[in-house]
């Protein structure tokens, strides 16, 4: 007998959740929390996202779609959601990166961000001035202080601001790591879970695979993969930022987009679920 579509998205899954269960069980979060996470997942999707138009979404009507017996759903519908919001940090932090990998003034000849004196005046560049492109409610001195401790930038022995990461990726900062693991892996799966479902027009979603090499390889390989990513990245945010400004006042500007890169390297396992490249 063939396995039906439902068998095999449940084969798939099995594997798409092996590293977040890892992650889980190494901080401590048990089966039983993750059942009533997942619980209370199930039952916020369904209500929001599979309505009938023109009828009351009932606690019954969850119940069949869900599989979660109607007590837990009138229980889950009347929690407080905690919406998963960005922390200010990520959000300033990212904004004045985007500017500074994607805007001309900022560059040098070969498209990479300049190194910045602290201060100037209105017709110097500076990192002051970055900063003044995002925002003005904020001193200049206190948004550096979070980029050096987040280990985003550095002061170098001119008294100049370096970008040492061309994207938001803090080393340190526990809630903006969070913040985008789930931002960035949603809207993977999101594009995948689309495509997948037969929707169109399908999103990009592609990666080169390839397996047999050594560990020397998979260095260069990783170093190699970082330079054309971020080729692509600060591309696509210049192109983007364009397209906003055109934008801004138009009455549909409410759409977002999210375009990313990764790279991973492992032994091989019975996790890799494929070959070649997709």
């Amino acid at each position: 007998m063939s396995e039906s579509f439902s068998d095999r998205l449940s084969a798939a899954v099995s594997v798409l959740i092996r590293p977040l269960v890892r992650l889980f069980l190494q901080h401590g979060i048990t089966y039983p929390q993750f059942i009533k996470l997942v619980r209370s997942v199930y039952v916020d999707v369904a209500d929001r996202e599979f309505r009938i138009p023109g009828k009351a979404q009932t606690d019954s009507r969850l119940t069949l779609l869900t599989g979660i017996h109607r007590r837990y759903v009138k229980a889950l519908r009347e929690e407080i959601r905690q919406e998963f919001t960005i922390p200010p940090n990520a959000s300033l932090g990212g904004q004045l990166i985007g500017v500074w990998v994607s805007d001309g003034r900022f560059l040098d000849a070969d498209d990479h961000p300049l190194p910045l004196p602290r201060s100037g005046d209105e017709h110097t560049l500076s990192f002051e001035a970055l900063v003044r492109t995002v925002t003005t409610d904020l001193r200049p001195r206190a948004i550096l202080d979070e980029l050096v401790r987040l280990g985003l930038v550095v002061i170098d022995a001119d008294d100049h601001v370096r970008l040492v990461r061309e994207a938001f990726v803090p080393k340190t900062g526990v809630e903006e790591k969070l913040y985008f693991f789930g931002r960035n892996l949603h809207d993977h799966i999101a594009a995948s879970a689309h495509n997948v479902s037969g929707d169109e027009p399908s999103f990009l979603e592609r990666s080169a695979y390839n397996s047999e090499l050594t560990q020397a390889s998979v260095d260069e390989l990783a170093q190699y993969a970082e330079q054309q990513a971020m080729r692509a990245l600060q591309n696509v945010h210049r192109r983007a930022g364009q397209l906003r400004e055109k934008d801004k006042n138009a009455p549909d500007a409410s759409h977002r987009i999210n375009f990313g890169a990764y790279f991973y390297a492992t032994a091989d396992t019975e996790e890799d679920p494929s070959g070649g490249e997709d």
